[in-house]
């Protein structure tokens, strides 16, 4: 007997029970951001390998070690499935001259990404993320809409212990002059640094910065901060920045260690944390990247943004108390006998027709089964139909979860009658009809 077939492991199948939890935190998440003004784009999941080496930088453990990358069969092309959104909105914003052509955009994505980690518990190999961007904005407030934005969003879901955590990166000359002082300070302590500090030590040093290796703290919290090395230009960028987050009353905690992992970020970046989550507290990252969209090939442009994932928000919001309701249909149609299951079929449409939800029972059984399985869908009405309706072209109306008895009604008069049963108590809404 062959070995039954399973999802492959880090990706996994959304039941739907979970899945309708999904579709009611994706409709609060779209009326957020269209409150703020911006706009879907649905980027392919596949993308030509250069894109991601070129934006998110070829040391970083994400290109390094993370990408499911393969070449195209046909014509040979190295192609991946998509890690991130960033890289490919711009350049699907660079391809189709959004920003050159209609002027600065406010953009939104949702869907899944894809990287060869080890799975564990908030961390899956195909994740889910809602991801914002900004193109064409080159001040303070951008910045600080997106994490304003965030704010909203947490108290929108009742969200708990979530903090900002804050920083700037400066510009792309003041990096570097900071990644030669944190070099000539590492080899200082080239002996303490573990295997991933030594490797990237001449290609990546500022993430060592970041590292969760206990026995390294000392070494990284001693290590020259980039806030010494900022000019005047980033000092006041990222002054405004927290002007207007005081404003707001938004609390934060300036982190001069939060780097980032991708290297396309320059001066703000952001991260929103929990300990609620255990090792994974990530749940919203960003920042801004004025120079990639220039590194992809489109005519230089500010930009900022940031990502959330799907499946750490719904976690934490599950901790903190959030839930959705059940989806249930407003009527439920059973029926028994050729003629009536003829009638029920033309009565379902009929009301979905004026916009309510019906449920036709399928699989045959008696009238008492069927009953049962509609009480148990949640329906508040049942439209019952057997051979003496059928004959006369009417139905049964019964309320399953009020008061009043069954009645019978045309089919021309059907979705009326459910529109005052299921309406009863808002004046002037018959539902539709």
């Amino acid at each position: 007997m062959s070995q039954t077939l399973q999802a492959v492991r880090g990706m996994n199948d959304i039941l739907p029970d979970e899945a309708e939890i999904w579709e009611h935190f994706e409709d609060i998440v779209r009326d957020w951001l269209k409150s703020y003004g911006y706009r879907p784009i649905r980027m392919p999941i596949v993308e030509p390998t250069p894109l991601f080496k070129r934006a998110i930088g070829e040391v970083t453990d994400i290109v390094e070690k993370e990408m499911y990358s393969f070449e195209d069969a046909l014509n040979g092309e190295n192609l991946t499935l998509r890690p991130e959104g960033t890289a490919s909105c711009v350049r699907a914003a660079i391809q189709h001259n959004l920003v050159t052509g209609q002027g600065p955009q406010r953009l939104y994505y949702h869907g899944p990404m894809f990287r060869h980690e080890r799975p564990q518990k908030g961390r899956y190999r195909q994740f889910h993320q809602i991801g914002v961007e900004a193109l064409g904005f080159a001040g303070p407030d951008i910045d600080a809409e997106h994490i304003m934005m965030c704010a909203r969003l947490w108290d929108d879901l009742g969200l708990e212990d979530v903090s900002l955590e804050l920083n700037s990166l400066g510009s792309a000359e003041e990096r570097g002059q900071h990644r030669a002082a944190l070099i000539a300070y590492l080899e200082q302590h080239q002996d303490k640094l573990d295997d991933d500090g030594k490797r990237r030590l001449y290609t990546n040093p500022l993430r060592i910065l970041d590292t969760k290796n206990p026995e390294l703290q000392a070494v990284v919290e001693a290590a020259p901060k980039l806030a010494e090395y900022l000019g005047d230009e980033s000092r006041a960028h990222f002054a405004a920045v927290q002007v207007f987050l005081k404003d707001a009353g938004i609390p934060y905690r300036i982190n001069h260690r939060l780097v980032r992992g991708l290297d396309y970020y320059n001066r703000t970046v952001f991260e929103w944390v929990t300990t609620r989550l255990g090792a994974q507290g990530t749940v919203c990252a960003g920042g801004r990247y004025d120079g990639l969209v220039s590194q992809l090939g489109g005519k230089p442009q500010p930009a900022a943004g940031f990502a959330m994932g799907v499946e750490r928000l719904l976690a934490l919001w599950r901790e903190s108390g959030g839930e959705a309701e059940r989806m249930v249909p407003d009527v439920y149609l059973v029926h028994l006998g050729d003629a009536a299951q003829r009638l029920a079929f033309r009565a379902a449409e009929a009301l979905r027709g004026h916009g309510f939800a019906a449920v036709l029972h399928c699989g045959g059984g008696s009238f008492k089964s069927q009953m049962k399985k509609a009480d148990g869908s949640g329906a508040p009405v049942a439209v019952v139909i057997g051979d003496d309706e059928a004959a006369v072209g009417e139905v049964g109306i019964k309320p399953l979860r009020g008061p009043g008895g069954q009645q019978r009604v045309s089919l021309e008069l059907l979705p009326e009658a459910v529109g005052a049963l299921l309406y009863a108590d808002d004046e002037g809404d018959n539902g539709g009809v």
